[in-house]
């Protein structure tokens, strides 16, 4: 693994990049300045951009908040969203799993995500009891997001019904404005664990990323995949053949500080070969 300073020298080998958005180009809450500058170099250079995101909303709700931060759809080439994944295979069902969900649906999540299923013919119900399945797209505003014990109850009554769970986000956690906070990938963690069948759709799975792989119209060889998770972003291209590179100052930064500001060429290695991965390259930020 290569430990770069800037991301100019890897923009020079590949032609297009895969880029995760929480952690790598904003926080949740705001852009990074140094991401949206690199951003703008591989748009001036023609190398082709797309976003890819466990994010459990439609590309276009994402794409509205990402213009709130200043991030412009010109500066990327593409989108695609775990959420905007879910909402295709809920209207054009993949396979038979989704085919025979049912239409009542529980929904585990926040208000902003409804609409991965507004507008589809789908009963939104109230308790798991009532339901055929769940879409668990991650805690909702009602209650503690850092405390998996909140969701207990909302858990074992949905396994106790044998609900079929969407899992609309894989992440485990995130730094929300600095905040660490549970996922939706957490919460089918722990449903699994309670006996409950699961299925994801986003970074690692390797269906999400034949589409982006159509989209970006590129060889395989010839692209390259950043994040900073290696759970989700480094898994997810080891598994469809894709190089990667990962950044650190995101959710394993504190893992991997070297108490002065920078991060801990050894940790960072220990902690690739622990997970089994190869990343080409490690960039303390999406900085160009």
């Amino acid at each position: 693994m290569e430990h770069l300073t800037g991301f100019a020298p890897l923009a020079a080998r590949y032609d297009g990049f895969i880029l995760d958005l929480w952690g790598v180009i904003h926080d949740g809450v705001n852009a990074f300045p140094h991401a949206v500058n690199t951003l703008r170099h591989l748009r001036d250079a023609g190398k082709r951009t797309l976003l890819l995101s466990n994010v459990p909303r439609p590309n276009d709700a994402v794409q509205t908040m990402m213009r709130r931060m200043g991030i412009e759809d010109a500066l990327y080439t593409d989108i695609m969203t775990s959420g905007e994944a879910v909402r295709r295979g809920l209207i054009d069902p993949p396979d038979a799993w989704w085919a025979n969900l049912g239409r009542r649906m529980y929904h585990l999540g926040p208000e902003r995500d409804r609409p991965v299923f507004e507008g589809l013919p789908i009963e939104v119900v109230d308790r798991p009891s009532e339901a055929d399945f769940m879409l668990n797209t991650g805690p909702d505003d009602h209650r503690n997001p850092s405390d998996m014990a909140e969701f207990e109850a909302d858990l074992q009554e949905s396994a106790k019904h044998g609900l079929k769970m969407i899992c609309a986000n894989p992440d485990l956690v995130v730094i929300r404005g600095g905040v660490r906070v549970l996922c939706a990938g957490s919460l089918a963690v722990r449903y699994r664990e309670l006996g409950g069948e699961v299925r994801s759709l986003g970074k690692p799975e390797p269906e999400v990323y034949q589409p982006v792989l159509r989209q970006m119209g590129l060889p395989a060889d010839r692209v390259l995949a950043v994040g900073d998770s290696l759970h989700t972003d480094i898994t997810g291209a080891t598994r469809v053949g894709i190089a990667s590179c990962w950044v650190l100052d995101g959710i394993h930064g504190a893992a991997l500080s070297d108490g002065a500001g920078g991060f801990d060429r050894e940790k960072t290695e220990a902690a690739a070969a622990a997970a089994n991965l190869s990343p080409v390259a490690s960039l303390p930020r999406f900085v160009w």
